[in-house]
């Protein structure tokens, strides 16, 4: 296998090892991670720099961290980031450079057989480009002239929601409002964001269970709960800080329950890696007091069993004249729905929820006495709960299970959906939605002075669908890296094809850049580690984290290009090239962003004194409804809702005998990774080096199979609407896993993903259970392959 290089000055690293597979016995963190810190810093050329600029990481007077969305303490302590923040850091802050020369020398379709880690690699953006589809080369353009062909793009539209505007997570709370703004004053809802391929389902299924559609606690609940249960989440890839207080919360006793198909090292032992005694001793702490493997998408069944066994403690208990087990008085107080509840879940059998699960009795009853003897319980969760048919229903089951032990409103518990980029809740909070309230739209109204749009607009699979009926025909992306983040890679590419205009905005290449429609543009923008220069001087922004604290963001680095924009400054000029007759003065609102604030101020009244608040140690907390006990609900009361187990999940049928047995895939990062980004080739904690189209898969599947570990298999989905959905060349590697079940990376197992398998209510992409069957590779030339393939899932 070929290695990927990157140069620093005259020097060649090595990124990329050789593709091997080997066992992994350390714990997360620890040395591992300080060694891969190094490495980053070094791959990006910035080994003075990168260490400079991450000591004002999460400061007071810094920037607040581009990865995920994890509280910091106080937001002021020092060191305080993890390994792939660091990654993060490093790729922004590089010193590689992609100028005008780089397209010059590169054509469009040459940069598409490029891989995702080699475009991520490159560097950093410097110019405006557009592309030229006679020369199949992006050229340099003057930002004015970008501007004005938007402008003319735009408004040549026969109606505003023929366009269609995608927000990236990372986007501050100034560039989103703006967005928002500029957008709903243009004409449209069509607001396609991260939120609707991620936590989509957390915020429906919050929003009908306690009336609001984010968690209900602050870090400082985490030092006070006595059990901590965590549902299909990865956290020491996905958000490393978060294993820092689950080590805390072990050591003080907590018990910690994780509930993962896949066995993740960061959920069994971590070293932290400023602990000097476990550094210098080897040590780590053991994190999960019980880990269970579900099969894939059996979360719902589990939960209802722990609810099942709670209530049959609970009633025994009433039947020997003790108190019940249960929080009868906030029950009575604060629910409504309960009876219901009660009657669904002893009509449920034991026999289905074992079967459903693919865990035992003992195994679900052990969970459940683990709540029962904890006062304080928070259940966190990430998307390994939400990207499923029923995940609405799941993650409601987890409100009920916390509902009936009275787990909100005290400390040490609550419900905690962890967001993934770093401002992705700020982004809703500040209006990026395709179903923006009523409320919000009056408040727009009355202080901007025009009528926002009311029709609810496109979501991301909306949107793509209306690209492909050339309903769409000008996409605009804040961020982002739309192609390969969304489903049924071949069929957005080619709706993406189809556009009028495809405008992203972006730090780094990626491959939107390279999904054309007949107009292109790429306008590079400042990163967070960066300093924005306005007229009235250095300027800030702000982010929401995952548990509603918004604090500032101050860039410290010189930026990459002396042609780079803000985010603020790219929406505003937009607005004002589309916009000419607008009564708000977008370019005097760049000037200093405190204006910004001002205005989201006059929208929003939880940011009341927002420029006073915001500039506090530690920033600000926006209230939360439901943590104070106010269920603004229909019923006006926390709903416990019922839900049938699902029996119509992918199903491993090998016991069968069948030609084909169809496996439940999963998408999954790997550690070197953050969503779509691609910082190397590694997945350290699960054995992986040196490449990424591997699948794991359990040694019994392997032998049903009659397949060996190392074997390359290609892929295909098992669906129902004549569509083939084929990925080629994946090596097979040994895992724990439960039979049935398969696992590999994204994006390249986004082809499989039907653009129609979507959550019920939340409409996300069921990304998290996709039915597949595997077969030996297929060579590159071999015109059976098709016809092979169709055999194959016909037998499935």
């Amino acid at each position: 296998m070929h290695m990927s290089w990157a140069g620093i000055g005259a020097k060649q690293i090595p990124m990329g090892k050789k593709a091997k597979v080997k066992d992994y016995g350390g714990p997360a963190g620890g040395w591992g991670a300080l060694a891969s810190t190094a490495k980053h810093l070094m791959f990006q050329g910035i080994p003075i720099k990168g260490p400079m600029t991450l000591m004002r990481n999460n400061q007071k007077h810094g920037f607040d961290c581009p990865g995920c969305a994890w509280p910091d303490p106080r937001h002021a302590s020092s060191f305080e980031f993890c390994e792939n923040g660091v990654k993060a850091v490093a790729a922004e802050a590089t010193s590689k450079r992609v100028p005008p020369e780089f397209f010059t020398k590169h054509s469009v379709s040459w940069l598409l057989q490029q891989d995702d880690f080699w475009l991520e690699n490159q560097g950093r953006l410097t110019h405006p480009m557009a592309y030229n589809p006679e020369t199949d080369h992006y050229e340099a353009i003057g930002w004015d002239e970008a501007f004005a062909r938007i402008g003319a793009g735009l408004q040549a539209l026969d109606h505003p929601d023929q366009a269609a505007f995608y927000t990236s997570g990372r986007a501050s709370n100034e560039a989103a409002f703006l967005y928002q703004l500029f957008v709903r004053e243009f004409g449209t809802n069509n607001f396609p964001d991260c939120s609707n391929m991620c936590h989509e389902a957390s915020g429906y299924a919050l929003i009908e269970s306690i009336g609001i559609g984010k968690g209900t606690v602050k870090l400082e609940d985490f030092h006070h709960a006595d059990a901590i249960f965590i549902f299909g989440q990865n956290p020491g890839t996905n958000h490393p800080r978060m294993l820092g207080e689950l080590r805390l919360a072990a050591k003080r006793g907590a018990k910690i329950v994780s509930i993962n198909p896949l066995k993740e090292r960061g959920l069994e032992k971590f070293a932290f890696p400023q602990s000097p005694v476990e550094m210098l001793t080897g040590g780590s702490t053991s994190i999960s007091s019980l880990y269970l493997q579900p099969k894939i998408g059996g979360d719902l069944a589990v939960i209802k069993g722990m609810l099942k066994h709670i209530v049959a403690k609970n009633e025994e208990a009433l039947v020997q004249g003790k108190p019940p087990i249960v929080d009868q008085a906030f029950i009575d107080r604060h629910t409504h729905g309960f009876e219901r509840f009660l009657a669904d879940i002893r009509a449920e059998s034991w026999e289905l929820i074992v079967q459903e699960s693919g865990l035992n009795r003992d195994e679900i009853e052990a969970a459940a006495e683990i709540y029962l003897a904890s006062p304080k319980v928070i259940c966190t969760w990430g998307m390994g709960l939400t990207q499923h048919k029923h995940s609405v229903l799941t993650i409601q089951q987890v409100v009920n299970l916390l509902l009936i032990g009275g787990h909100f409103g005290r400390p040490g518990a609550g419900a905690c959906p962890v967001r993934g980029h770093s401002n992705v809740q700020g982004n809703r909070t500040v209006g990026i939605t395709e179903k923006p309230s009523a409320e919000f739209l009056d408040r727009l109204q009355q202080v901007f002075g025009f009528e926002p749009p009311r029709e609810n607009g496109y979501d991301v699979v909306a949107t793509i669908e209306a690209m492909q009926r050339s309903d769409v025909r000008v996409f605009v992306a804040l961020g982002g890296n739309f192609a390969a983040a969304t489903p049924d890679t071949p069929r957005t590419e080619a709706a993406l094809r189809l556009c009028d205009m495809v405008v992203n905005i972006s730090t780094k290449l990626n491959r939107s850049h390279l999904v054309t429609g007949k107009q292109a543009l790429i306008l590079p923008c400042l990163g967070r580690t960066e300093i924005d220069q306005q007229a009235m001087g250095a300027q800030m922004v702000t982010v929401e984290d995952s548990m509603s604290m918004v604090h500032g963001s101050g860039g410290i680095n010189k930026p990459a290009s002396p042609q780079l924009l803000s985010e603020p400054a790219i929406v505003a000029r937009m607005a004002h090239a589309v916009l000419p007759h607008s009564k708000i003065d977008w370019l005097g609102l760049i000037q200093d962003y405190d204006r910004i604030r001002d205005l989201i101020e006059a929208t929003l009244d939880d940011f009341h004194d927002y420029n006073q608040r915001v500039r506090q140690p530690g920033g600000f907390y926006l209230p939360n409804s439901a943590a104070d006990l106010e269920w603004r609900t229909a019923t006006g009361k926390a709903n416990f809702v019922t839900a049938a187990i699902p029996t119509d999940l992918p199903m491993h049928r090998a016991e069968q005998n069948t030609a084909a047995p169809v496996f439940n895939l999963m998408t999954t990062r790997s550690h070197d990774q953050y969503n779509t980004t691609i910082y190397g080739l590694d997945d350290r904690y699960r054995g992986v080096f040196g490449q990424r189209r591997v699948l794991f898969i359990s040694r019994d599947d392997l032998e049903i199979l009659g397949m060996q570990a190392g074997q390359w298999v290609d892929v295909a989905t098992v669906s129902d609407d004549g569509i083939e959905r084929r990925a080629n060349r994946f090596k097979l590697v040994e895992y724990d896993i439960p039979a049935g079940c398969i696992a590999g990376y994204y994006p390249e197992t986004n082809p499989l993903v039907p653009l129609n398998a979507l959550g019920d209510h939340s409409r996300t992409p069921t990304s998290k259970s996709i039915p597949v069957v595997l077969m030996p590779s297929e060579t590159a030339n071999d015109a059976s392959a098709g016809k092979k393939t169709r055999k194959v899932l016909e037998a499935a």
